[in-house]
């Protein structure tokens, strides 16, 4: 034993050493049979009857650089509408939350208003809520509504993801423990009070990873407004498609998707370990 610290015996050097080498060994498989696997589905890839036409049709690279340049404007669209709607809906979600988890028989209506606003929202496909919002607001003719389909469609996305965010951070809001109103109410807080500074931040942490999930989705469904004719990424491809009887422009446009939307998955992996690596105490 040291006298500057505790020093690793024999025994325990020896044990370091085979977790080492067991890890190791694991890793090797892992990677093994990862390459064994991709290997297999490529070479069945290559050999089918209809590679060559298949190569010709989606992997084309003369297609994928002239379409890159309108995919790639057609994306930023996409993100512009992902970082506009994203706040929103926490907005939306979180009022609508607190709304349906008040007892205030005052607020009976509100609560009964949030009810239909969930159920309806979340039985209603997100692609139906943008056809709905592209074509029925402009015929409303409403004075100072917009007609612009980018922000309509932006609007239905609001909505549609607002009710499964909303139940997301009631579910929170529910998880913690009535003992915290008590104690808090115990304290001196009113119960408007204990549900911001105590229920809230304590819910909505407990709710991130799935909330970040949700983010993840709605970045990838702002493709849906596409269907109603917004010039962005998807609608892109589909275009120069149509025309050039060439569809490499889809991989292009899922190559984007899939360069945003995997960083926000593995971020979304890092903080669900982070909580629980906390509520562990480890």
């Amino acid at each position: 034993m040291s006298t500057l610290g505790w020093t690793p015996s024999e025994r325990e050097l020896e044990r370091a050493r085979v977790r080492r080498s067991i890890k190791r060994r694991g890793v090797l498989i892992a990677s093994a049979a990862t390459i064994a696997v991709l290997g297999l589905l490529v070479v069945g890839l290559v050999a089918s009857p209809g590679w060559d036409r298949f190569r010709e049709t989606f992997l084309s690279w003369p297609d994928a650089k002239e379409s890159f340049p309108d995919i790639a404007r057609g994306f930023w669209l996409n993100v512009k509408m992902f970082l506009v709607a994203e706040p929103l809906i926490l907005l939306l979600g979180g009022a609508v939350a607190i709304v349906r988890s008040t007892i205030s028989p005052l607020l009976t209506p509100l609560r009964l208003l949030a009810v239909l606003y969930t159920d309806f929202f979340r039985g209603v496909p997100t692609i139906l809520v943008v056809f709905l919002f592209a074509f029925g607001v402009p015929a409303l003719r409403l004075q100072g509504v917009p007609t612009d389909l980018a922000v309509l469609g932006t609007a239905a996305l609001v909505l549609s993801y607002g009710a499964y965010v909303a139940e997301v951070i009631r579910a929170g809001i529910e998880s913690v423990h009535p003992s915290q109103v008590a104690s808090a109410e115990a304290l001196g807080l009113s119960r408007g009070q204990a549900m911001r500074f105590v229920v809230l931040p304590q819910g909505v942490r407990r709710v991130v990873p799935p909330l970040m999930n949700d983010f993840v989705s709605l970045q990838k469904d702002t493709a849906l407004v596409g269907a109603v004719g917004v010039f962005e990424s998807l609608f892109a491809a589909q275009d120069y498609g149509n025309f050039n009887f060439n569809y490499t422009p889809y991989l292009v446009t899922a190559a984007f998707f899939v360069a945003l939307t995997i960083p926000l998955a593995r971020f979304t992996d890092w903080m669900g370990r982070r909580m629980m690596e906390r509520e562990r105490g480890s």
